[in-house]
């Protein structure tokens, strides 16, 4: 994704950079779908609506600057990606990325919910649904910037 120009230096170009913050978070995506999501859900429904606010709040508190940290770098890369190389293979990637914006503002809506109206079922089926779809297209997202390199 450099554009057919030579990296020099020690520093890495915007492609490699891209590649890395899409890894990053695709690691992170995975560790949230196979372990914090997991733990957070369950036994929900058997829990005290206070129980279940102190639970959800304490996960939003602890997660939150991680997923700022992660999506800001996604933004940041995903930028100087477009401005260093704007082909298919860069813009097909960061699409991918967008896509998982749009499914994390769907996430978002629904840890609201699950904030005001308590751990109802329907919301906690939802949140996991839309989570694994986030997962699977933030790892789609990351091997599709790895490809772009090797082009």
């Amino acid at each position: 994704m450099d554009g057919g120009r030579e990296t020099r230096g020690v520093g890495i170009g915007a492609g490699e950079a891209l590649a890395v913050a899409a890894g990053v978070h695709a690691g992170f995506q995975v560790t949230v779908t196979v372990i914090v999501y997991p733990a957070l859900v369950a036994r929900a429904s058997q829990l005290t609506s206070e129980d279940w606010a102190e639970r959800h709040d304490a996960h939003s508190r602890r997660i939150t600057p991680v997923v700022m940290a992660v999506y800001a770098s996604l933004v940041a890369t995903s930028v100087w990606a477009l401005l260093d190389d704007p082909g298919a293979l860069t813009w097909v990637t960061v699409a991918a990325l967008g896509s998982v914006a749009v499914i994390t503002a769907v996430a978002a809506a629904t840890h609201g919910r699950l904030g005001r109206d308590g751990a109802q079922p329907p919301l906690l089926h939802r949140l996991i649904a839309v989570d694994r779809a986030r997962c699977a297209v933030a790892v789609v997202a990351a091997a599709l910037a790895v490809v772009a390199l090797a082009a």
